[in-house]
């Protein structure tokens, strides 16, 4: 059997010794800033795809009450 060389089964050894290496990395102190940053990040962007609404219509900024080629008096 051919595994894939980039995307193969992760076992706990590998994900321990990448825990590790991003520990010793990063350190202790800074690895709760960078998850409080990207839970923010998740989180806003929830938020922001909660705001677009998919059935809302494209609104233009041309006036749609007078035809074309007349001139609205402002």
């Amino acid at each position: 059997m051919i595994q894939p060389l980039l995307f193969g089964t992760f076992g706990l050894q590998e994900i321990l010794i990448i825990a590790l290496i991003v520990l010793l990395f990063f350190g202790g102190k800074k690895i709760p800033e960078l998850m409080k940053g990207l839970g923010k990040g998740v989180r806003s962007f929830k938020e922001g795809m909660k705001e677009v609404d998919p059935t809302e219509e494209v609104k233009s900024d041309a006036p749609s009450d007078s035809p074309k080629g007349e001139k609205r008096e402002e």
